[in-house]
């Protein structure tokens, strides 16, 4: 995670919060991370990259064709998410002409799985569709789609915080 935020600041990006690294008590050798928010000038590699870390990398764009084409130009395609009011965009991410990930979500989190839905990533990640009772159709483009039209954001599974 820190070698990707000094790569991120190195093409020119900002961080805008977190990221930083605390010791965990009783493990010397042990580190929690603050998520971070990295604003980014374009796409670079490093944002290309799958980290496993907590960081946002945000882009801006001017057209929503535009942010398609960022959200698909990368090799992974596990799960994906879009935060829209916008009813045309909603259903356009969720096309076949939309987001290319095995998951998509409108107006919630990338969360994973969903039981009973299409499971498996496109592209680099999810191991594929080949395994489990999905298998025939990795030869069709299906995908999850969850639609949130709600003002608020739930959480996975029902978990709340009091």
């Amino acid at each position: 995670m820190v070698e990707a935020l000094q790569t991120a600041e190195n093409d020119g990006g900002e961080l805008v919060v977190g990221g930083g690294r605390r010791e965990a008590s009783g493990w010397p050798n042990a580190y929690y991370v603050e998520p971070a928010l990295v604003r980014m000038p374009t796409q670079t590699a490093i944002v290309r990259r799958e980290t496993f870390a907590p960081i946002l990398y945000v882009m801006t764009y001017r057209e929503f064709d535009q942010a398609i084409a960022m959200h698909n130009d990368v090799p992974q395609g596990l799960s994906s998410s879009v935060f829209t009011r916008d009813q045309r965009e909603a259903e356009r991410f969720i096309s076949a002409d939309g987001s290319d990930c095995g998951i998509v979500n409108v107006n919630i989190g990338t969360s994973g799985a969903e039981i009973g839905g299409a499971f498996g990533g496109e592209k680099s990640t999810g191991g594929g569709r080949e395994s489990g009772s999905d298998a025939w159709r990795a030869y069709m483009r299906r995908a999850t789609n969850t639609i949130n039209y709600s003002d608020e954001l739930p959480l996975a599974q029902g978990v709340e915080f009091g």
